[in-house]
């Protein structure tokens, strides 16, 4: 896993990837949509609705992302549409670098952790790299940190340049990319068996 802040692409090769993220129709992802009362549906879009919990099935380790985040409703559309996924590691000065830039524009986004080797290999499936920080915005992977690829990509997405997040709006903690299997409940230790007891001793014997 390495940490590094990426060398600027050339230009007509950002242009052609800004066209690509564009011309990508909102139809290709697909959420799964857990209502209050269990409920599961399947859209290609997550609704607004409150008390609901959308799963992104488009990626591997994709954003769990609520339908009600209480952002504006233009701010909404753009984050349902092109959801932004920050993936980062312990001890990164650059995932930090990259954190700060993603809140003073005012972008929401979720954040998913590198720790493990299964996380190392969910990353390069997603990015075609183990770098960190790394960005996805909606289908676009953007591996390493660059201010210029950053802001021209969410440009693109529609993302505004000036922050429009409610006051007090803060990221919702880092979850591992990879979920985590609870661990298995230990079965109690059986009771140790009682011990047989002796056979008495015959009449006028001894027991040794």
């Amino acid at each position: 896993m390495k940490h590094t802040t990426a060398p600027r692409r050339h230009a007509a090769s950002l242009a052609a990837a800004l066209f690509a993220l564009l011309a990508t129709p909102s139809a290709m992802a697909q959420y799964k949509v857990v209502a209050p009362d269990g409920s599961v549906s399947y859209t290609d879009r997550p609704p607004i609705a409150s008390n609901a919990r959308i799963v992104n099935l488009g990626r591997p380790g994709a954003a769990v992302v609520p339908a009600d985040i209480g952002l504006p409703a233009d701010l909404r559309t753009i984050a349902q549409r092109h959801p932004v996924t920050l993936y980062t590691s312990a001890d990164c000065a650059p995932c930090d670098a990259g954190r700060r830039l993603l809140q003073l524009r005012g972008v929401p986004y979720a954040e998913k952790r590198v720790t493990t080797d299964d996380d190392a290999a969910a990353l390069e499936r997603l990015v075609g790299g183990r770098t960190v920080p790394s960005l996805t915005i909606g289908a676009q992977p953007l591996r390493g940190l660059s201010d210029t690829d950053w802001a021209a990509y969410l440009d693109a997405a529609g993302y505004p340049r000036d922050s429009k997040l409610p006051r007090g709006w803060q990221a919702a903690e880092a979850t591992p990319l990879v979920e985590r299997a609870a661990p298995r409940a230990q079965a109690p230790a059986p009771a140790p068996a009682r011990p047989a007891e002796p056979p008495a001793p015959a009449p006028g014997g001894m027991r040794f």
